[in-house]
């Protein structure tokens, strides 16, 4: 077994309630297929943000469809549809980063597809780290892909004949809400097509304050 599928293996067998959660932008889809051989019904957590893509929406339905994922759509309970337009980390607070600490109160084991290459704001990610919800609650946040490359990622994607999101055809190279992606403004940064280079994190993965 190699190193990744290792990580992936023994973080199951000693977790009892864990869950990925997935943009569906190629890291994520290749942790989820990882995780699927071994815990086909783990939970898939998707922050619907009413700013997605159509793109994207229909990518993971057709996906989760194929795959029988156990998708679980999380979404404010207060939404404010535009709210980008005025502030982006108002936005990015109530339709991603609320719901998501809420919803993983009830689990364990947090699955990503971070990549130390992605960005500044992830090099010193580590594979295996604790996170604490605001809540003060722990729990084991597991990125299997962090000293993966781009090109090992979409390599395993074709090796295991993975359809990737369409949006990559079209020269996007991190993705997220339409409104605050565009194409890469630096080719060398990945993330720089997000909002507008202003900012590298929407705060899902920011170890919050403790209440």
């Amino acid at each position: 077994m190699n190193p990744t599928s290792q990580v992936i293996a023994d973080t199951l067998a000693s977790a009892q309630a864990p869950c990925i959660t997935s943009s569906f932008q190629a890291e994520d889809v290749v942790v989820m297929h990882m995780l699927r051989e071994i815990q086909p019904d783990i939970p898939v957590l998707f922050l619907d943000t009413f700013h997605h893509f159509a793109e994207t929406l229909t990518y993971r339905d057709e996906l989760a469809e194929r795959w029988h994922l156990n998708l679980v759509n999380l979404r404010a309970t207060e939404p404010s549809v535009g709210l980008w337009q005025t502030d982006t980390h108002a936005c990015c607070a109530r339709h991603k980063v609320g719901p998501l600490f809420a919803a993983l109160e009830g689990y364990d084991a947090w699955f990503t597809g971070l990549r130390r290459e992605q960005s500044s704001t992830r090099a010193n990610l580590a594979e295996i780290e604790e996170f604490r919800l605001p809540s003060g609650k722990p729990l084991a946040k597991i990125s299997p892909l962090a000293g993966w490359t781009t090109k090992e990622v979409w390599a395993y994607a074709t090796a295991h004949g993975i359809p990737l999101l369409p949006l990559y055809d079209l020269g996007y190279s991190s993705i997220g809400c339409e409104p605050c992606t565009s194409l890469p403004l630096d080719p060398a940064n990945p993330r720089s097509g997000r909002w507008e280079g202003r900012k590298l994190e929407c705060g899902i993965h920011i170890q919050p304050p403790q209440n």
